[in-house]
């Protein structure tokens, strides 16, 4: 399977547009080719320019300690405690964030600004493809910047950020990273190194590779819900009138599972390698990425088959450059990855269905020199991909997508007062052939903020957005069993674009003691796609119809945090946090899967030495809940953890002691598919420890 050439030509002619900027960049004293960087000169390569554009209303950021105390196989279940967010959770190996209740293609899953390149959007079984071992920051991103990656991220993004470009020369002979953590509650193992080494003055060089593994999952204590033990025990005593008997005691077993989930586990491994050259005004990294994943789909007792696996792999390339030019442009940035995704399901070992992906995403953005309080980078964004599904199960035609976009952010600051604005002109082609199906969908996007910053810390502001989402291909080809889902889905090709309108107000505040952070929003969709229930059955699973609703999402996130004492280095601080969503479907009630009410709080002591922290998670029931679903029941999560510097604050080793869900609880998130059968994990210690240097 390729991509078209014409696809590839146009990648490299944007790539092309970085070469004479490389040239002119240099100064008049540094003409020569072959001129070093200065001696001593801390070179680092720009990473976060649009935070520091004041663009990221609501976002979130996490790195280091806190970063490596939440890891798991996948990057939903990493984030699904922050505020405003959940996860898919259909298994260990295959979780998606949720932003605001809404996932797939309404939330951008990307690595370094560029997607995935996966088929995680396509199904909820599917794994995401970035390797969370490796993963040096994660920033879960609102607000008017969001453009910059589509104008179908209305939910938001979640920009996973790693090291394998080096963004500088190490200061030393080599930067050496080795992590490594065991787990309790699936007899998880893990390990993780990265190395840097420089090649000159002006060359870094990466080497990593990761691997993990973990057997089923222990939980807190039955497997199935009330709701479905009761239909497994009634499909039990149906078989048991008919005779048969060895059905019938399959399923009995099967409704007094306690203690572990059968067909969780999760296994797999990572290489990767990159390389950069870094000079002062500008520069230019390759990477090369392998992921090689396998783990397990539980059942649904009585409608799904057991044994069933999915074996994924991924191999991907990347290039970054940037150059910094001098007047209104400060700076030229280049991304550009190609990806080549494929998994198949396995049933008892035998390949059943058979998924590949091959894409390319590339953009080039022009940074405005800050002049005033005027700042701002527009770009162009060019995206394709093809998916193939094979095998008895496929009910998706092998498609083609291209994506073009042109996107402008700008901010400008004058004195208490800072205005946004925010556009995005979007061409979106969706092919396949075998269905005779070819539609092109013409995309604008734009948004608006302005804030206030009435004193020293304070920050009040308002946005709006308008977005545009081109229907999905599985929203539009569709048709067959979705064993994911157990529901025959039939798609709609007919679909118009997805449309909406969203405001958003928040209050900041980063004072000497206090830190808050309070959004509130609305969102309503003029055409918002979800699969309906007919009422009617094909092939013994119930008919979802995929349609066109007005819906409205209207939430909050809020998270303080408060410093109560100060003696030296030493802080002891509270902090509290709580996120609701209420989403509607008009004429149809409330929207499937929509994450509860949520309080959590937390206290913390920290020391250059050490960390120690307690946290309580309490999870409301979830009983709007969507045709043919079972609601859910509330639960409460109770976490420790210490963090301990034995050789100080900044030395190279770091152990991490953690245990979550102290009080070994069921629980069940309202945002996943198998929360009935597929429950939280159980009571988790964790050890885990860092060496840098």
């Amino acid at each position: 399977m390729k991509i078209p050439t014409r696809h590839l030509l146009i990648s490299a002619a944007t790539l092309a547009l970085l070469s004479p900027p490389l040239a002119s960049a240099k100064t008049a004293d540094d003409s020569s080719a072959d001129a070093a960087a200065p001696s001593g000169e801390d070179i680092v390569v720009t990473g976060h320019v649009l935070k520091d554009m004041g663009l990221m209303a609501g976002s979130i950021e996490i790195e280091g300690d806190a970063l490596v105390r939440i890891q798991a196989a996948q990057i939903g279940d990493m984030l699904a405690s922050l505020p405003g967010v959940s996860a898919t959770s259909f298994a260990p190996g295959a979780s998606r964030p949720v932003l605001r209740g809404l996932t797939g293609d309404r939330v951008q899953v990307l690595l370094d600004g560029i997607g995935s390149i996966d088929a995680s959007s396509v199904s909820a079984d599917h794994g995401v493809a970035i390797d969370t071992l490796t993963i040096d920051h994660i920033d879960v991103l609102h607000g008017p910047a969001l453009l910059a990656y589509g104008g179908q991220a209305i939910g938001g993004a979640v920009n996973a950020t790693d090291k394998r470009i080096p963004r500088k020369l190490p200061d030393g002979p080599f930067d050496l990273t080795v992590l490594g953590s065991l787990s309790s509650v699936a007899g998880e193992k893990s390990a993780a190194g990265s190395l840097d080494i420089p090649l000159g003055s002006r060359f870094a060089a990466h080497l990593d590779a990761s691997w993990h593994s973990a057997n089923d999952q222990r939980v807190g204590g039955s497997v199935l819900s009330e709701p479905l033990k009761a239909e497994v025990l009634g499909l039990a005593a149906d078989l048991r009138a008919e005779g048969e008997l060895t059905g019938a005691a399959e399923l009995d077993a099967a409704a007094a599972l306690k203690g572990r989930v059968p067909g969780s586990f999760t296994r797999g491994s990572t290489v990767g390698a990159g390389l950069a050259f870094i000079d002062s005004g500008g520069s230019l990294g390759v990477s090369f990425q392998h992921i090689d994943n396998r783990y397990g789909i539980p059942a649904r007792p009585g409608a799904g088959e057991s044994g069933v696996s999915i074996a994924m792999a991924q191999t991907r390339l990347d290039l970054r450059g940037h150059v910094d030019t001098s007047g209104f442009i400060e700076s030229i940035q280049f991304r550009a990855a190609y990806g080549d995704y494929h998994h198949s399901e396995l049933e008892d070992g035998e390949a059943g269905t058979r998924f590949a992906r091959q894409g390319i995403e590339s953009r080039l953005e022009l940074v405005q020199e800050k002049r005033g309080g005027w700042s701002g980078r527009s770009g162009i964004q060019y995206t394709t991909g093809k998916l193939s599904v094979t095998g008895e199960e496929a009910i998706l035609p092998a498609n083609e997508d291209t994506r073009l976009g042109l996107f402008t952010l700008q901010s400008l600051r004058t004195g208490i007062v800072e205005l946004e604005a925010a556009a995005r002109l979007e061409r979106v082609a969706i092919k396949a052939a075998a269905a005779g199906f070819d539609r092109t969908f013409h995309l604008h996007s734009a948004a608006l903020g302005a804030s206030l910053h009435p004193s020293e810390g304070l920050k009040i502001g308002i946005n709006w957005s308008h977005g545009e989402r081109a229907p999905s291909p599985e929203e539009l080809l569709t048709n067959g069993v979705h064993v994911a889902t157990q529901a025959f889905e039939i798609g709609n090709p007919g679909f118009n674009r997805e449309r909406s309108n969203g405001f958003e107000a928040f209050v900041q505040y980063d004072g000497p003691t206090t830190r808050l952070s309070l959004t509130g929003y609305r969102t309503r969709f003029a055409g918002f796609i979800t699969p309906i229930p007919t009422g009617t059955l094909n092939e013994g699973v119930p008919v979802y119809e995929y349609r066109q609703l007005p819906a409205t999402f209207t939430g909050y996130e809020v998270q303080v945090t408060q410093k109560l004492m100060q003696w030296g280095n030493r802080t002891f601080s509270l902090d509290a946090s709580s996120d609701y969503v209420r989403a509607n479907l008009k004429a149809n009630g409330p929207v499937p899967r929509i994450p509860p009410l949520r309080l959590m709080g937390g206290v913390e002591y920290a020391a250059p030495n050490l960390t120690l922290r307690g946290e309580v998670e309490w999870n409301a029931a979830q009983r709007r809940v969507g045709t043919f679903e079972n609601p859910t029941r509330s639960f409460t999560l109770l976490n420790a953890n210490a963090t301990w510097r034995p050789m100080g604050q900044d030395g190279p080793l770091t152990v991490i002691l953690s245990a979550e869900n102290l009080l070994n609880v069921v629980g069940r998130r309202a945002a996943s598919f198998t929360r009935d059968f597929m429950p939280i994990a159980g009571r988790d210690v964790k050890l885990t420890a860092r060496i840098s240097l």
